[in-house]
């Protein structure tokens, strides 16, 4: 599908092979910064919607949910442990696209949060230990001193830029179960093109989700 192009008619019955493409139209094309950026908004402890930009590290289609990574104590962790449902936005300006999703949120299993810990840079992996996410924080070079704190803690020095560092038990992964897919695309006039695909997702005891059948339905601009 090129960019700009409307939704199909009629609709798809599921909209995650259209989702995938646009998504991978996104990382293919150099047009497009930060393609894997989303915008995920979450309920505080107040009721009051939050959101912030994070990166969306996979999608699987085959199964219906997107993953992404965060420190489990930052005030979104925070908040998706007393509301765990989450709705996420990509907005692919440069190819006229847009996909807001909704559903439920739940913790990868420790061996996925650990593989994908493995592949993050040397810094960033020291960075996951020394940052308290979200917390209040004195000053610039308080949050130097923590990482200082957490080279010698590990055995590095100031120059190491390599090294195992194990992932903190407070940091790692989340699985979207996806139980709403909205796909916009932008038309001549703000006559854009839109459509919705709703089903329900109900868990399983071993922390997968039963996914019933898509319901779409198009929706004026």
């Amino acid at each position: 599908m090129e960019p700009n192009d409307f939704l199909p008619e009629p609709l798809p019955e599921s909209p995650m092979p259209l989702f995938g493409q646009w998504f991978a139209d996104a990382r293919r094309l150099a047009v497009q910064p930060n393609p894997d950026a989303m915008v995920l908004a979450t309920l505080s402890a107040s009721n009051r919607p939050t959101g912030r930009v994070l990166l969306c590290k996979r999608v699987a289609l085959d199964r219906g949910y997107l993953v992404f990574f965060t420190n489990y104590e930052s005030a979104k962790g925070g908040e998706l442990e007393k509301a765990p449902s989450a709705c996420a936005v990509f907005h692919w300006d440069a190819l006229h696209r847009q996909v807001r999703i909704e559903g439920t949120v739940v913790r990868c299993p420790a061996e996925e949060s650990d593989q994908y810990f493995a592949t993050r840079p040397f810094i960033s992996r020291i960075g996951a230990w020394a940052s308290q996410q979200s917390a209040p924080l004195a000053s610039r070079s308080a949050l130097a001193e923590q990482v200082r704190t957490v080279r010698q803690r590990f055995g590095f020095g100031e120059e190491t830029e390599r090294g195992h560092v194990p992932r903190p038990p407070h940091w790692g992964g989340y699985r979207l179960w996806i139980s709403s897919v909205e796909l916009w695309v932008e038309g001549p006039g703000r006559i854009h093109d839109r459509a919705i695909w709703t089903r329900e997702i109900s868990p399983n005891a071993d922390g997968e989700f039963a996914t019933g059948q898509w319901q779409a339905t198009r929706l004026n601009p």
